[in-house]
């Protein structure tokens, strides 16, 4: 299908007070979050970034992270900032002996996102911080700076030098808005998990097995055996798909409705924002089964139609499930 809306071609500064952090520090953290999420932290490098989440024990996913390994003994995880304060929580009730430190680090400064082709020219010139985004490699001076593997730019600014930063920021590149940003995010394919879509996915049926969130080959952390018995055993039923609809982004967690499931929902909307070309773009886990119809509608059976359009990865077909081996 012809996408609605092109990536824009120019680099852009904006707010993203939408996005919070965590940080996890000591001698036990690689070890300690390896245990706890669903990718391969101990594998990573230092300097790296990587697709991660945080599941509970039923397999689904109570947050999605952009890990970033600080050092050899330190982490950032950029998450939701609804649901940093909680995630933050939740995962300190499992340190126990391990020496490690979880921080909520959001009330400590501001996030700003650079995205566009002068991404990587725009951080260098006004941070003076050398970022390589192809390597997906990180750089930090007097800000915390990321790079997501898509080409983005992540920033934290300590609140005593957010103004400044900001003001040195729009020196190279257009000031835009929050939604603005959360566009081209959507772009991407890859899902933020809110607090109104916490623990309704597993996450395969987001994409995270596509998108790089998960490793099968790791030990054992929550939700572990049921990612695994979906990815080796189980059929999906539903997968996240991308699409644009005429009216304003709808709310994360906003039903979706066909004529094959009737008054029963068939689908929940993840993240949705403004189009540059008018209506909404929107990331929403769809069952397989209503995508044969020909029509798909917001909120309820006869609301908003939904126009489907292409991710930036394949999304494979659903096989049928396979026979666990007797012994």
């Amino acid at each position: 299908m012809t996408p609605i809306a092109t990536t824009s071609s120019s680099t852009i500064v904006a707010p993203i007070p939408d996005i919070g952090l965590i940080g996890f520090d000591g001698p036990d953290a690689a070890a300690f979050l390896h245990s706890q999420l669903s990718s391969d932290v101990t594998g990573m490098a230092p300097g790296t970034v990587a697709l991660s989440s945080y599941n509970s024990p039923k397999g689904r996913m109570l947050g999605s992270l952009l890990l970033w390994r600080r050092g050899p003994e330190a982490f950032v995880a950029f998450v939701a900032a609804d649901i940093a304060a909680m995630l933050r929580k939740r995962i300190s009730m499992y340190v126990l002996r391990a020496r490690v430190t979880v921080s909520d680090l959001t009330p400590s400064g501001r996030r700003f996102g650079v995205a566009g082709p002068n991404a990587r020219e725009t951080i260098h010139a006004a941070l003076d911080a050398a970022v390589e985004s192809a390597q997906g490699t990180v750089a930090s001076g007097e800000c915390l700076i990321v790079a997501t593997p898509d080409g983005r730019y992540l920033v934290h600014a300590p609140e005593v030098l957010a103004d400044d930063v900001w003001n040195r920021l729009v020196a190279h590149a257009a000031a835009d808005s929050t939604e603005a940003w959360n566009w081209r995010a959507i772009r991407t394919g890859v899902p933020l998990i809110t607090q109104a879509t916490a623990d309704l996915f597993v996450p395969q049926t987001a994409n995270w097995d596509l998108v790089g969130g998960i490793n099968f080959h790791k030990g054992c952390y929550p939700g572990q055996e049921i990612v695994a018995r979906m990815q080796y055993l189980g059929r999906l039923k539903e997968r996240l798909f991308a699409f644009h609809v005429d009216c304003a982004p709808p709310a994360p967690a906003t039903p979706l409705f066909s004529a094959t499931y009737g008054a029963q929902s068939c689908g929940t909307v993840v993240n949705a924002a403004s189009s540059p070309d008018g209506g909404s773009d929107l990331l929403a886990v769809v069952q397989w089964a209503a995508l044969d119809d020909a029509q798909l509608h917001l909120s309820t059976i006869d609301g908003p139609v939904l126009t489907r359009w292409p991710l930036p990865y394949d999304v494979p077909a659903p096989v049928a499930p396979k026979r666990p081996k007797l012994s």
